[in-house]
């Protein structure tokens, strides 16, 4: 088969595409065959050995998929050869033939295309979990959105309004609030041309935001956090900037703000059960029309590296698709 390759933690440019030996499935596990793969920010952190867990070289990037099961290992009852699914691997599926332990693996939901559900599972479960298990976002409650336009941000203003909330999106240009608004954002801010925390203020009466979903890190973290209400949470969702920011912590003191963490992978290990309810939730929104991923581009295997690149560069809208068939 056909894979793109890291052999050693470095360069994004250093993947190739490269022929490799077929999988097959161990006890629990199952190899699909790829129709479509989406690019993700941990992506272009994972192969440079930058993210919070380093695969065993060699590998292939690649953190959620939707294809047909190829083959079954031992000990999997509930999905068989043929059947067409969505799956968070964490690595391996930009590739014809991916290995995916079966708990990690899920039917596409009715009426998704593979495309589509290829750009499911990682954003809107990472979003789904962030509001509604971290920050426990109320109906009628605002919520701010960083880097609103990215795969996440998306996520999160949909799924937010599927709950009941106003959002404020913030991004850098004007191009990408336009999609923030066409994808149900009731305000939008451009943090480049104008002053992020006045404007917060502004649209909220001086209260500030009761949830801040930041996925960006960088220079607005701290702004961003003092625009945040009386008992207000911000979570610490991904650092995109490149940027780690250190927060003042007598912000948390004076306004009683929460600063929470949201690490969605080590969650889905933990607590399967959960992921899977946020999985029934968020395909019953797709059914409803009230969730949808926005697909920006779609590439081949031999130009998902360049994909990668430029997503490091957060110089993409929504999601990028690989498909191993053009």
């Amino acid at each position: 088969m056909k894979a793109l390759m890291c052999r050693a933690f470095g360069p994004i440019s250093d993947l190739k595409l490269e022929d490799v030996a077929d999988p097959a499935p161990g006890a629990g596990q199952v190899v699909i065959r790829v129709e479509a793969a989406s690019i993700n920010f941990p992506d272009a952190l994972i192969v440079q050995g930058l993210y919070q867990f380093k695969p065993p070289l060699p590998f292939s990037p690649g953190a959620e998929l939707a294809g047909t099961v190829h083959a079954v290992g031992e000990g999997v009852r509930h999905l068989k050869a043929g059947d067409r699914v969505i799956a968070s691997t964490g690595h391996g599926g930009f590739a014809e033939l991916c290995v995916a332990d079966a708990a990690r693996v899920a039917p596409l939901p009715a009426g998704m295309d593979f495309e589509l559900g290829a750009a499911f599972v990682l954003t809107y479960g990472t979003s789904l979990h962030a509001l509604q298990q971290i920050a426990k976002l109320q109906a009628g409650e605002t919520l701010l959105v960083l880097g609103a336009a990215g795969g996440v941000g998306l996520a999160a203003i949909e799924i937010a309004k599927a709950m009941g909330a106003r959002v404020i999106a913030a991004a850098s240009t004007a191009d990408k609030l336009a999609l923030c608004k066409q994808l149900g954002a009731d305000e939008v801010i451009n943090y480049e041309e104008e002053d992020l925390r006045k404007r917060v203020d502004a649209l909220t009466d001086g209260n500030g935001a009761d949830v801040v979903y930041d996925p960006v890190g960088g220079r607005y973290s701290e702004v961003a956090l003092r625009a945040t209400a009386w008992r207000g949470r911000f979570l610490v969702v991904g650092f995109a900037a490149g940027e780690i920011p250190k927060l003042p912590l007598n912000l948390a003191l004076l306004k009683e703000r929460a600063i929470l963490g949201v690490f969605w992978g080590d969650a889905v290990r933990r607590d399967p059960a959960q992921h899977l309810a946020n999985m029934k939730q968020l395909a019953a929104w797709f059914a409803e029309g009230k969730v949808k991923p926005f697909i920006s581009e779609r590439v081949s295997l031999a130009d998902a590296a360049h994909g990668i690149a430029r997503m490091a560069a957060r110089q993409v809208k929504g999601k990028v698709v690989v498909l191993p068939g053009i």
